[in-house]
């Protein structure tokens, strides 16, 4: 038995080709003829197992929609119509086998020489590194299929297999989805420094173009392997000059403040590559760096001298001057630090670990002019291993660093009496002042812990423009808009004192002192030997002398100690050192809920 059904148009169309004729079997699916409409070939199918019965058009002739175009019988007989399940385009089978083989040349098993190069020298391949950075298999490629822009140099096979991804690997992936529950997006970009040495080319500029473009739009942290040698003169497709109207540079420095952007530098990194790493937020190196803005080439090439690239921005001269935040071994821990450094802008963690606040109880020094180890303060007010310290080695008078407060984010600025007394240097206020506009920028609270003379005075400090990094200090503090919250360990005297509470004791969100703080306009000593310089001269005999200056400090002391200052509610509080992390933890949370 059969029963007769018909096919027709669904659309107005030319006929193009017709591949069955009127007794011929088709199996489901099988295609019965071509229907071309607006520039597209729509291929018509047969919908079960059948034998033509009739064709009622032809090649060449326009069809409207709604017209008969074949009749055909579906018999009982028709024979096992699973043979349809079969029928496959080869030509689809075609494109993926070489959309498959053509990334295939992308992954580091298709390069073994160079990897093997690499790993020789200790280093992480470019794509070993996404994959440490990256949560598993959320990682997506943006332009992996770009090459050189050599092409009137080089064959083409020449550039898919010695060129993938012209250098550069760029994506967007997850991060630290084993921290937070909301697993957070970031974009990665990395040179390939088995690709023309991580040098930058025609068309990794536009693919780096395109990725900020996103990181931008949609918010996205930026994390940049920044290992390479700067420009590539060798990409002649292109027909420039000077190549000064790239984009690259302005828009990558242009995310800074909007999302954190952080450069991982290993190796050499010159030049360009240089220029990026140097405008993002952070740098975190290796200690085999090599980074200056500009290769031996180029410093031999502008006549000043042949040098090896290891003596150009060594990690002794850049972590020295500030240029380095974070000194590390190797990438992977560069990786683990820069994780790390994304999970303060990710927000809170659930789970902590502190030590015993009782600790603090007696850490500072009965002798007030004793120094005493600031970094110890730090830990037991803050989460177990959750600081992470910027610049530890340029302005070591002033300690900036991330870390936790019961899970809470928060920045931290704290003079260190190891160094200059605790004075506010030149650079230990640049140094400050780039950490609070750092946090300013992405809504983290600051503890800033005071113990400082003041800020440092004198002719040869005047010689390291201390003017203007002061008041650069006091800038930053007054556009500091997330909580600022102040606690007196110590020393707090003048100028000094107010710029380390944002201006103001009352800038801050609380400004809190221990039983040990002392504040003044100035150094007690000072302010004595200014204030009674007359009577100091008067006095001829030296020890009586001394014994008047005694005095005359102690109550100078005791004017200014800090229950003197809460009397007279010039502070807000004096506080048992061991309620310190309680008073900055509820700010933090009461901060979290209100935002």
């Amino acid at each position: 038995m059969s029963r007769d059904s018909s096919i027709i148009s669904k659309m107005p169309g030319l006929v193009s080709r017709v591949f069955v004729a009127e007794g011929d079997f088709v199996a489901k699916g099988q295609e019965l003829l071509i229907l071309e409409a607006m520039k597209m070939e729509n291929a018509i199918t047969a919908p079960e197992a059948a034998i033509i019965k009739s064709i009622k058009i032809s090649e060449g002739e326009v069809v409207n929609k709604g017209d008969l175009m074949i009749t055909y019988d579906i018999a009982s007989d028709a024979g096992d119509s699973t043979e349809a399940d079969d029928v496959v385009s080869t030509q689809s089978i075609d494109r993926l086998e070489e959309l498959r083989n053509r990334k295939s040349f992308l992954y580091d098993d298709a390069r073994p020489v160079a990897v093997a190069k690499r790993h020789k020298k200790g280093k992480n391949t470019a794509r070993q590194n996404i994959a440490l950075l990256i949560d598993d298999d959320t990682f997506r490629e943006y332009g992996s299929l770009i090459v050189a822009a050599q092409r009137s140099r080089r064959t083409e096979e020449d550039l898919i297999t010695n060129t993938p991804a012209d250098g550069l690997i760029s994506g967007q992936g997850h991060i630290n989805g084993d921290l937070f529950e909301g697993r957070v997006s970031c974009l990665a970009m990395a040179y390939d420094y088995t690709v023309l040495a991580g040098t930058q080319g025609t068309m990794n500029h536009q693919k780096m173009d395109r990725v900020i473009a996103v990181a931008k739009e949609n918010k996205l942290p930026v994390i940049l392997f920044a290992e390479g040698g700067g420009g590539r003169p060798g990409d002649v497709d292109m027909h420039t000059i000077a190549g000064l109207f790239i984009s690259t540079f302005v828009e990558y420095a242009g995310l800074q403040g909007v999302v954190p952007t952080i450069a991982i530098v290993s190796g050499y990194c010159f030049a360009g590559n240089a220029a990026l790493a140097g405008s993002s937020d952070v740098i975190i190196a290796t200690k085999d760096i090599s980074l200056g803005m500009g290769g031996p080439a180029m410093i031999e090439g502008g006549g000043l001298g042949k040098f090896h690239p290891r003596d150009v921005g060594p990690a002794s001269v850049q972590v020295a001057n500030g240029v380095v935040d974070i000194l590390v071994e190797d990438e992977t821990e560069a990786i683990n630090a820069a994780k790390k450094y994304l999970g303060y802008w990710q927000g809170r963690l659930e789970n902590y670990k502190t030590e015993d606040q009782a600790i603090l109880q007696n850490i500072i020094p009965a002798n007030r002019k004793r120094t005493f180890d600031i970094r110890r303060v730090i830990e037991v007010i803050c989460d177990t291993d959750s600081i992470l310290e910027l610049r530890p080695e340029c302005g070591k008078g002033m300690i900036t660093c991330f870390a936790r407060i019961e899970g809470c984010p928060v920045g931290i600025i704290a003079n260190n009496s190891v160094s200059d007394a605790g004075a506010i240097t030149s650079e230990n206020a640049l140094k400050a002042s780039s950490f609070l506009n750092k946090c300013n920028s992405y809504n983290i609270p600051v503890v800033s812990f005071v113990d400082t003379p003041g800020i440092m005075v004198g002719p040869e400090a005047e010689k390291s423009g201390t003017v203007r990094s002061a008041g650069d200090l006091f800038v930053a503090g007054a556009k500091f808009t997330p909580p600022l919250m102040t606690v007196v360990l110590r020393r707090a005297y003048g100028l000094g004192a107010m710029a380390m509470m944002g201006g103001s004791t009352r800038k801050s969100q609380f400004t809190l002192s221990w039983p040990t703080g002392e504040f003044g306009a100035m150094g007690l000593e000072g302010a004595v030997e200014l204030g009674y310089r007359k009577e100091l001269e008067a006095i001829r005999d030296p020890k009586e002398r001394e014994q008047y200056y005694n005095k005359m400090v102690d109550e100078a002391y005791e004017r200014g100690k800090a229950l003197s200052m809460a009397t007279m509610y010039e502070i807000d509080d004096v506080i048992e050192p061991k309620d310190t992390r309680s008073w900055i933890a509820q700010s933090l949370h009461d901060y979290k809920r209100h935002r």
